[in-house]
């Protein structure tokens, strides 16, 4: 018996596997239930310094739906109002410079272009040998009616010392008081030809009315010229320039003389300075533009007939001033976006006033210390909850 039971222990001991269908299906439930156990050590692990939540597995946080805007408070800025214009230089007075006498040979031109001038300067001389000829011959005959009239008056002298002594009458002492009055007219007659012919030559010579700067010269010696001979020269009065400035109607109606301007000629990066001087009353009706003149002093980059560009300073106040991308508009409204105290978008209608590269000046509905949406305001209902971010003014 202690045989059979040893045996029994023994063959029980050393049993094969179970190799039955139920066998099978209980191992692979444990080796289930061990992967799900490693996967759920491998997550506890990889989430283990993950900060814990009180919100429930699944669940997003609310505050990560609301927006994040740009916001600044445009405060009080000094709008300046400009104007642009193009236009031509030109000479603020020019002076055609032409033949003021009976004309003839030009012998000598003494200036060029680009000389300056003083007022009755000889600027070009004409041939004169014909009339230098008469004026010699008309002062021989003031030297001889002044020899006349010298010799009359002896004889009148003479006349008067015989008057007492009886042999001279009254008579004859009226006569030679006509005969002196007469020989002393001509002599003023021979002077007053002289005078003539002597102004006459004196127009021959082409002179400066003004001083100024000599702008063209269209003469040369050996040329023939008369009063039909046209500008010879061109004089600008004093060296003064301008810039003739054309501009629409509306912005002329925006502009006063002594309005401050800055003139740049086309080639060139300089900029100067002026002023307007005079303003157009007559609009071209065909461009619908008048000119403001824009004096200027003289520098060699101003040469007349170029083109330059003007900003005219129009004038200034105190707005806001806000990007173009904070100020929408619909059905003809303009509006912004402001956010308030409770970080709410709030819609805020406004005036616009001037638009330049600095931005849009607010004209009304804005005192500068809101809160405005500077972008993405199409994407913004009022009412929306947003988390405001303050954009720094440029210093």
């Amino acid at each position: 018996m202690n045989y059979e039971s040893g045996g029994v222990g023994e063959a029980e001991r050393y049993a094969l596997p179970d190799m039955s269908e139920g066998g099978r299906r209980r191992r692979w439930l444990v080796y289930v239930i061990v992967a799900a156990a490693v996967v759920l050590v491998v997550g506890y692990l990889a989430l283990g310094h993950s900060k814990p939540t009180d919100q429930p597995f699944g669940a997003s946080d609310p505050s990560s739906q609301i927006p994040t805007v740009t916001v600044m408070q445009p405060g009080s800025n000094t709008i300046v109002r400009d104007i642009s214009a193009t236009g031509t230089i030109a000479a603020r007075r020019e002076m055609p410079v032409g033949v003021a006498g009976e004309g003839g040979r030009v012998t000598r031109v003494l200036v060029d272009a680009g000389t300056w001038v003083k007022a009755g300067q000889v600027l070009a001389t004409v041939d004169r040998s014909v009339q230098s000829e008469t004026a010699a011959s008309l002062a021989a005959q003031v030297r001889v009616a002044e020899a006349d009239a010298k010799l009359a008056q002896a004889d009148l002298d003479r006349a008067k010392q015989l008057v007492s002594r009886g042999f001279i009458s009254q008579a004859d002492i009226d006569s030679k008081t006509a005969t002196r009055d007469a020989a002393v007219a001509r002599v003023n007659v021979a002077k007053a030809s002289l005078a003539e012919t002597q102004a006459r030559n004196g127009r021959l010579d082409i002179r400066a009315p003004a001083a100024g700067l000599v702008l063209t010269r269209d003469v040369e010696p050996g040329q023939i010229v008369s009063a039909g001979s046209g500008v010879l020269f061109r004089v600008a009065l004093g060296g003064q320039m301008e810039m003739q400035a054309k501009l629409a109607e509306s912005d002329l109606t925006r502009l006063s003389v002594g309005v401050p301007a800055t003139v740049t000629p086309v080639g060139t990066d300089e900029q100067f300075k002026g002023q307007i001087w005079q303003i157009s009353s007559v609009i071209d009706p065909q461009t619908r533009q008048g000119i403001a003149r824009i004096a200027l002093s003289y520098a060699p980059a101003l040469r007349p007939g170029g083109f330059a560009t003007a900003r005219i300073i129009a004038g200034s106040n105190q707005a806001p001033l806000l990007p173009e991308s904070a100020v929408q508009s619909e059905g003809g409204q303009n509006y912004v976006y402001i956010v308030d105290k409770d970080d709410k978008v709030v819609r805020r209608n406004v005036t616009t006033g001037e638009v330049s590269d600095a931005g849009v000046a607010i004209a009304g509905g804005l005192d500068g210390s809101e809160r405005v949406v500077v972008s993405a305001g199409a994407f913004l209902n009022p009412g929306d909850k947003v988390k405001p971010v303050l954009q720094k003014r440029a210093s």
